[in-house]
């Protein structure tokens, strides 16, 4: 159980422009609790201008490290003295770990992807993935299965130049087969049905389908989703969007966003701690944050 605040106790935290909204300090300190751990999580709303400052801060003030969130993942990168493979890659950061002064930077975001994608039962070699979307997310959780050893990466997204700039961007970082695919123009048209029925995995990388836009979702021919084909949403607000109900319906397996949002979490407790997430302990921890935000 957790004591209270001493002189002894080390201090994480959330750098981001706005942070009400984030579930991490909840998240953490349950489980630095459960662990018995002398730290604490606490959010830090920090302006563009003042994210060099908010960094040099993480030495001054000796943070064990903090997470990074919008608008912050791209621009913190030149401020950090080493990066992960992974954070290399992506060109972005959403975990900082002082190592007694040196500022190292890793993104969770993907491995999280890929450990929730694993406990569905989903190995990612050798697959071919679809991604409905092109954003920041998009491009970590492909960066992550490029490098796990997908076979090929289709993108569709609304604005296409952005599809194409991340296609050539993951082409370009990892060799990986990329294709790129037209989004539907049209509410009535739909996503070529061999397109969607020769993916492994299907991506929901868009915000269609967060609360409280819920009946919203990607125009897909969702009959075509087959038996042991795999749908994910990175929305984790509902657990279940309708584009996953969908799919469930069709007889796909589907991982909701709240796997993501679970291991990226826990592998930041893991780099700062050094010690296994109490996994459980923070599963609850977000249904119940989720449960609050309804």
């Amino acid at each position: 159980m957790a004591i209270g605040i001493s002189g002894r106790t080390k201090v994480c935290g959330i750098f981001g422009c706005p942070v009400e909204h984030t579930f991490s300090p909840a998240l953490h300190n349950a489980a630095f609790a459960t662990t018995g751990l002398d730290y604490v999580y606490v959010p830090f709303e920090v302006a563009p201008c003042s994210l060099a400052a908010a960094v040099e801060a993480i030495r001054a003030l000796d943070l064990v490290g903090v997470n990074v969130t919008v608008p912050h993942k791209e621009a913190v990168l030149p401020l950090l003295d080493g990066l992960s493979e992974e954070a290399a890659r992506i060109g972005a950061v959403n975990t900082i770990v002082n190592r007694e002064g040196y500022l190292y930077g890793d993104n969770t975001d993907g491995k999280g992807y890929l450990k929730a994608l694993r406990e569905a039962g989903f190995a990612p070699a050798g697959r071919t993935v679809l991604f409905l979307g092109a954003g920041g997310s998009a491009r970590a959780v492909a960066v992550q299965l490029a490098l796990a050893g997908a076979s090929k990466l289709v993108f569709t997204n609304r604005t296409e130049a952005r599809a194409a700039d991340l296609a050539r961007f993951i082409a370009e970082k990892t060799g990986i087969q990329v294709d790129l695919v037209t989004w539907p123009e049209q509410a009535g048209d739909k996503l070529p049905t061999k397109t969607l029925a020769d993916a492994d995995l299907v991506v929901q990388a868009t915000s269609l389908g967060m609360s409280p836009k819920v009946y919203e979702t990607v125009p897909l021919p969702f009959a075509s989703f087959r038996p042991g084909q795999v749908a994910s949403d990175l929305v984790y607000n509902p657990v279940e969007t309708l584009f996953l109900k969908k799919a469930r319906l069709a007889g796909a397996v589907t991982v909701s966003g709240l796997g993501m949002l679970l291991h990226q979490g826990a592998l930041a407790f893991e780099l700062w701690t050094g010690i296994p997430a109490p996994l459980a302990v923070m599963r609850e921890v977000l249904k119940k944050e989720l449960f609050k935000s309804r």
